[in-house]
């Protein structure tokens, strides 16, 4: 009679993991792989709520983990550490933040929205540094922690009219080296991500508009528009991020910290 191998033990089975902007995209490629390696969840992140119990339901069951939603305002510190007390509230200690919430707006400079420029800054930028704030005291008591920003390409080459996302990336890189050196010898590592274009559904939306106001085919669209500055002419998928998220987390990366990793088909070879 045989018997049924016993599955692998996984890789962050009783970790707790917080991931901003988590209920669609990236974030929620991200949410997914760290549940399916054990990880409680944490989702922020905008939508219907209806449709986000759905998502919040189907990662606890599918994972059998732990899963809530926390609803803060990024932009709001205040809603920041109210979002973060409840997260410690529900689970203790964050062993793992990703910070991937971001938005973004085009413009030449000088009609740039000064507003604009201040949200972009305080979501892509600010909100990581309260995040990262909020989680660390936890994460030096215990020795250990795990902190990814997803940055972007952007983070490490710039486009034109997009100066407020370009630095506000930048800075996040910025950000992920000083917190690095400042945490190397507690057991915490803190690293960026830096996707090129990654495959979503936001970006298919701007596929289908690209094609339909330019009048060429979708093919068209993605090889001489969307990646033209991506020599492997492929998106990323949420899914390799998800993947390299879940190694950062791993005692597999230990030493590797104050990273900028790109995902991006060799953008930044160039």
């Amino acid at each position: 009679m045989t018997h049924p191998r016993p599955l692998p033990p996984r890789r962050l089975q009783g970790r707790t993991a917080l991931i901003t902007g988590s209920t669609s995209g990236i974030g929620l490629g991200v949410a997914t792989a760290l549940a399916a390696e054990g990880a409680n969840i944490v989702l922020n992140g905008l939508g219907d709520r209806v449709e986000i119990e759905k998502i919040r339901a189907s990662l606890a069951s599918t994972h059998a983990v732990k899963a809530i939603y926390a609803d803060a305002d990024l932009s709001i510190p205040a809603a920041i550490r109210e979002m973060m007390a409840q997260a410690r509230n529900a689970f203790g200690v964050i062993d793992i933040l990703v910070n991937n919430a971001g938005i973004q707006f085009a413009a030449p400079i000088e009609d740039f929205p000064e507003t604009k420029w201040d949200s972009i800054l305080a979501i892509n930028l600010s909100a990581a540094f309260h995040t990262i704030k909020g989680a660390l005291c936890g994460m030096r008591a215990q020795r250990h922690g795990r902190i990814i920003n997803i940055a972007a390409v952007h983070g490490q080459v710039a486009s034109p009219f997009k100066s407020a996302y370009v630095a506000s990336k930048h800075g996040l890189i910025g950000l992920t080296k000083a917190v690095a050196l400042e945490t190397a010898a507690h057991g915490i590592t803190c690293n960026a991500i830096c996707p090129g274009y990654v495959w979503t559904q936001l970006v298919e939306q701007q596929i289908e508009d690209l094609a339909r106001t330019n009048k060429i085919s979708r093919d068209d669209v993605i090889r001489d528009i969307i990646l033209t500055d991506q020599p492997n002419k492929q998106f990323a998928t949420v899914e390799q991020i998800g993947a390299l998220a879940v190694f950062l987390c791993s005692e597999a990366a230990a030493s590797i910290t104050g990273a900028a990793l790109c995902v991006d088909g060799g953008w930044t070879a160039h």
